[in-house]
């Protein structure tokens, strides 16, 4: 029996630098996605969201083993994060952000598996809007990333010296969202111990 841990097969991606931001080139993903738009803290339909995402890959990993033997462990909520105007970011102005919501699954998980274990999350949670969960694949290519620890809010300094300061130093300019991945439950560690990586696709100018 397979167990596929993308954290640790991947485990440059997920263990960078707190100190500078540093350059990667990542590889294409496979995740479970969810759109919306508002404030993470105060959008009932943000909470819905991320109860959608891990419901339905939980039930994906439990149908997976039931037809091949093999499971995965779940990843980490991710997000991609945007707006018309980005200075939405470096400003903390969160009712302008618009969101996808992710949780990688391995690529080795069948389309079967997934639709299999999509329909088994409906009939648990038949509230949730897991209609709106689809399969998306990312290719991002060339980014830089930052492991940030400290509370979310705080967040808005280090991509204002990333937006304006490293980037323009070295001729990039923005290749797709913002891109977090949360490796802390801020249910369960405090503020100041949440550690977040902070990503950025990049291109020259």
């Amino acid at each position: 029996m397979a167990n596929i841990d993308l954290k640790k097969e991947l485990k440059e991606f997920y263990q960078p630098s707190t100190k500078h931001f540093t350059e990667v080139k990542m590889p294409v993903m496979q995740y479970l996605a969810i759109d919306g738009l508002g404030d993470p803290n105060e959008s009932e339909s943000y909470r819905d969201a991320v109860e959608s995402l891990y419901t339905t890959a939980y039930s994906i990993r439990a149908e997976w083993k039931k037809q091949t033997g093999n499971t995965f462990v779940v990843g980490p909520l991710e997000g991609l994060w945007w707006s018309e105007d980005p200075t939405a970011f470096t400003e903390a102005r969160k009712s302008e952000w618009s969101w996808t919501m992710l949780i990688s699954v391995p690529k080795a998980v069948s389309e079967e598996a997934i639709a299999a274990g999509a329909e088994q999350a409906r009939k648990k949670k038949p509230t949730l809007p897991i209609d709106n969960v689809r399969r998306q694949t990312i290719d991002e290519g060339t980014c830089l990333q930052i492991l940030h620890v400290g509370p979310y809010d705080d967040e808005a300094t280090v991509l204002a010296s990333l937006h304006n300061d490293l980037m323009m130093q070295r001729g990039l300019t923005f290749n797709g969202p913002h891109h977090e991945v949360y490796l802390s439950d801020p249910r369960k560690v405090a503020p100041e111990k949440l550690r977040t990586i902070l990503r950025q696709p990049v291109k020259p100018q």
